[in-house]
């Protein structure tokens, strides 16, 4: 409870003695650089894969004659909406952005470049901490965005170069019965998601004490309670929108 306490007291220091718009506009520019730029190639990596694997399982399972083709894809679409793009991703987007961002800021602690913002009369948290957390907001939905892409993509290549489905049949499967909320619900999720990886992980980094064992020490225990942090809220959201 002490740790919960200490984390909104953190939070809520974000907006005290804020600077500029133009010196944190600057800053969160390099940081949608950092988090969105430098995460698309594995997010597309990774979902593309993510999707031809789902397409194979799923028709290796659906051994009932009378099964349509076009439930493959219909299958694909769902998980991939619903879970595959802002969950799984997200646990990734933990390990490589949130446990970067951890490292970052225990490191400068370790070496008082925190302490010497803070006697320059900067809120250090308002300064280093809320532009990671305005990007990781802006450009983790993106990422879901390529991500869902690439993975419906990778299905439909498997599955069509290896003829388990027709390219019709994969893309009728795709429209049937669509929900348009699924769409919504997956980026509110990616909201979320991308607001508790930043805030931990900049938590657990801002205060790292110790020496070199301790930042790395703090980039676990950053991935760690994001990852739990994600798995709670998923549930919650899935309980209060979908429910």
């Amino acid at each position: 409870m002490k740790e919960i306490g200490r984390y909104f007291i953190f939070l809520g220091s974000l907006f005290i003695n804020r600077e500029s718009f133009k010196t944190q506009y600057k800053l969160i520019i390099e940081e949608c650089i950092l988090i969105g730029i430098d995460s698309i190639f594995l997010f597309v990596l990774v979902s593309t894969f993510i999707g031809a694997v789902t397409t194979v399982q799923t028709a290796y399972n659906l051994v009932a004659p009378y099964i349509p083709n076009y439930v493959i894809s219909q299958v694909v679409r769902e998980m991939t909406v619903l879970e595959l793009a802002p969950t799984i991703m997200a646990i990734i987007y933990a390990g490589k952005v949130g446990s970067s961002m951890a490292g970052n800021l225990g490191t400068m602690r370790i070496t008082e470049q925190i302490d010497a913002l803070e006697v320059m009369g900067i809120n250090s948290i308002n300064y280093l901490v809320l532009p990671k957390i305005i990007a990781s907001i802006m450009m983790y939905p993106l990422l879901v965005v390529v991500s869902g892409t690439c993975s419906l993509v990778g299905g439909y290549l498997v599955g069509v170069l290896t003829g388990i489905i027709t390219p019709t049949e994969y893309i009728y499967g795709i429209r049937y019965l669509f929900n348009e909320f699924t769409i919504t619900f997956a980026l509110i999720k990616s909201f979320a998601f991308a607001f508790l990886v930043a805030s931990i992980s900049s938590f657990k980094g801002y205060y790292t004490q110790g020496g070199a064992l301790e930042v790395g020490i703090s980039s676990t225990k950053a991935v760690t309670t994001s990852v739990i942090a994600i798995l709670i809220a998923d549930y919650l959201l899935a309980q209060l929108l979908l429910a």
